[in-house]
């Protein structure tokens, strides 16, 4: 059973028992709503289907509001990507009393509008992790808006695949970094959702053992740098043999509060 979703700041409230009656209400209401696209036609429009057999339709040019082809539609790519996954959209209007025809754009729009007048740098938004690449990850924070975290802002500690913190899909908490309000173009952080080092720091003592990843092996003969929480991470001397990602039982030795280090031994 397929429910709709209204999202008006997130992705969690489904609503079901859904029927004309609703329908209508949710047109009126301008409701954004949320739903699995089922099939894209030969003419690239898309179809979602609801609850009590209902199917709504998204034409071609309602898919897609930002990136637009010289005729003003959305290339094709754009609408057969769509299938099988979560969108965005509104209800523009009733076919035949009946049939749902749906509007991503409309989302799209009033997202960039949102974004442009209300987000603010240091905000905290819902997300999706869209896609990920070797430098970061793209992670959609409502209506086909899609914001870039880079690979050192989603951790302390030094990762070299963003795939060792975002899995695609997944459903994050997420800081605005910057926003170029021009552009329409936003930059993340997931690093400030992890804590800060006094929070970190406070789930270790000193003079116990625990659990931590090697990190950087290569980079510093001084010492190596263990994670023991993607935002906190200690240094052992350097010691040959270890490998990035392996995990390692460490002691911690000593935790300085001030200069904020932590210190440790291989076990």
């Amino acid at each position: 059973m397929n429910k709709l979703k209204i999202t008006p700041e997130g992705w969690n409230n489904e609503i079901s028992n859904i029927n004309e009656e609703n329908l209508k209400q949710y047109m009126e209401n301008k409701n954004t709503l949320q739903g699995i696209v089922k099939k894209c036609d030969n003419d690239y429009n898309l179809y979602i289907s609801f609850e009590n057999g209902i199917t709504g339709i998204i034409p071609r040019e309602e898919v897609e509001g930002i990136n637009l082809q010289e005729d003003g539609l959305p290339k094709t790519n754009l609408c057969t990507g769509k299938v099988h996954k979560f969108v965005q959209f509104k209800i523009k209007s009733l076919k035949d009393n009946q049939t749902p025809i749906l509007s991503r754009k409309e989302v799209q729009e009033e997202t960039l509008e949102w974004m442009k007048k209300n987000l603010q740098e240091g905000q905290t938004v819902d997300g999706i992790v869209k896609s990920i690449k070797p430098y970061g990850a793209f992670i959609e924070i409502g209506g086909g808006i899609v914001g870039l975290v880079h690979i050192e802002d989603l951790s302390i500690a030094r990762i070299k695949s963003p795939y060792e913190r975002l899995k695609i899909g997944q459903k994050v908490k997420i800081m605005v970094k910057s926003i170029d309000r021009n552009k329409g173009k936003v930059l993340l952080s997931y690093k400030e959702i992890l804590g800060s080092w006094e929070e970190n720091v406070k789930k270790f003592i000193s003079g116990t053992k625990v659990k931590g990843i090697v990190r950087e092996t290569e980079k510093n003969k001084n010492g190596i740098f263990i994670e023991l929480t993607p935002n906190l991470v200690g240094m052992v001397e350097y010691k040959e043999g270890l490998k990035y990602g392996q995990n390692v039982d460490v002691y911690i030795k000593k935790i300085d509060n001030q200069k904020k280090k932590v210190k440790l031994l291989i076990v």
